[in-house]
């Protein structure tokens, strides 16, 4: 009896929503910053750091038990991915890394399915806007000290200090292309924050500039193509909302038939749509990383060479960054990386997965009024045609990013709850949020 009044009240601060509260934005900051923190503290820091979220996350899930709708947490579609990634390191050429690595994978899994059951969407909204807010704050306000006040680079954290020279710049991310990437998703958080006003109006038009101008001085083709695609979504979102419910199937499947002809004729204009955005040099280095790692797929195309996230100094990457004569992290696009690394099944698993996610999340955007349902589907948009060039969905922030998405989604339109109504109109198990 006296242990459990010990215990009581670390558990009602545990199971308090202020604490989930702060340990969900705690997470996402981690989850985004993960290049600063191995950079001043080392892979033994963010490791601790990793391993102190998960213990927290556990705390606050055990105290708030009852309160969670456990039924239907996870989308079949994400576990059957990582089931397969997993399996990978029996066949992989370095079980002991991939296991490794799979690992990390799961980790950053977890954290996103915390967040995504803690906290309902509006929450999500607010607290990826505050970390995205403060990051390219940080970000810039680093530039500038490096690039205008001191007039040198921060080879630390990777900051070279370009912002003189209108970019391209980095910011604690170490790359311009990561920094565009946050910055696309903190401008459209920005504007869905302001629409749900979540923020005072000025306040959100301060954000909104701050996420512009990262864009614009990341000089990032990839972040410019994103957030075209992503405002165009939005648009056609907003132009479906206002159709009869009775004729929106039609309008969307001409909306689909429209984005397939687009999409063919982007392939076959490519080349210059490549030179209006000065991205040539951009692109002719993943082609020929695209042609040497397809010289290695024909050696393993079904299962691939086994799961290992970040390309590891081991064969065969050493060999394909000997080839095309410079170092990579990843096949610089999360298809071919997925392709490279679980063979031609985990391409489709994971293909599917963003498949069923964005969906799910455009009917839920399409189809209900309140703003807050633009997020998720602007979010896995933006995820969705990022990549094609880039590998950020398979990692760190952005493979927690896309796991929240595809949980609140699933939650707000299952298949299984659909079927368990249907046996029995009174068993509804999923909160609308």
């Amino acid at each position: 009896m006296t242990g459990a009044t010990t215990f009581l009240p670390l558990r009602e601060f545990a199971g308090s929503a202020r604490f989930a509260q702060a340990l969900s934005t705690a997470a996402i900051g981690t989850a985004f910053t993960t290049h600063l923190i191995r950079s001043l503290i080392g892979w033994p820091g963010l490791l601790a750091m990793l391993a102190v979220l998960l213990v927290l996350c556990a705390l606050s899930l055990v105290a708030r038990w009852r309160a969670v709708e456990w039924y239907g947490i996870l989308p079949l579609t994400i576990l059957v991915f990582v089931g397969w990634c997993v399996a990978s390191v029996l066949w992989s050429t370095t079980p002991v890394l991939s296991l490794a690595r799979v690992i990390y994978l799961v980790i950053f899994g977890i954290i996103g399915v915390y967040v995504a059951l803690m906290r309902d969407t509006l929450q999500i909204v607010r607290a990826f806007g505050g970390v995205t807010r403060v990051l390219l704050g940080a970000s810039l306000a680093l530039e500038i000290v490096a690039g205008i006040l001191i007039d040198t680079a921060i080879p630390l954290i990777g900051v070279q200090g370009n912002i003189a020279s209108l970019g391209p710049i980095q910011g604690i991310f170490g790359s311009r292309n990561l920094l565009g990437f946050i910055a696309v998703i903190g401008l459209l958080t920005f504007v869905v924050e302001w629409r749900t006003h979540i923020m005072s109006r000025g306040r959100s038009i301060a954000s909104i500039t701050l996420a512009a101008v990262c864009v614009v001085f990341s000089g990032s083709p990839t972040a410019w193509i994103a957030l075209a695609v992503a405002l165009v979504a939005l648009a056609a979102i907003y132009g479906l909302r206002r159709a009869a419910p009775s004729t929106r199937w039609r309008w969307q499947i001409a909306l689909l038939v429209t984005s397939v002809a687009v999409l063919i004729t982007v392939w076959l204009i490519r080349g210059r749509i490549i030179e209006l955005l000065d991205a040539r040099a951009d692109f002719d280095v993943r082609l020929d990383l695209w042609r040497e790692a397809s010289r290695y797929l024909a050696l393993n195309p079904l299962q691939g060479w086994g799961w290992v996230g970040a390309w590891p100094d081991a064969s065969p990457y050493l060999w394909i960054e000997a080839a095309i004569g410079r170092q990579q992290s990843s096949a610089l696009s999360a298809y071919v990386d997925v392709y490279f690394q679980v063979g031609v099944i985990g391409v489709l698993l994971f293909a599917g997965l963003i498949g069923v996610a964005l969906v799910r999340a455009w009917l839920l955007a399409t189809g209900r009024r309140s703003v807050v349902y633009l997020w998720p589907a602007l979010m896995l948009v933006i995820i969705t045609v990022t990549s094609f060039a880039e590998s950020f969905a398979l990692l760190e922030g952005g493979w927690m990013l896309l796991v929240v998405c595809a949980v609140k989604s699933a939650r707000d339109m299952s298949w299984r709850d659909a079927l368990a109504t249907a046996r029995d109109p009174g068993a509804g198990h999923l909160p609308t949020r």
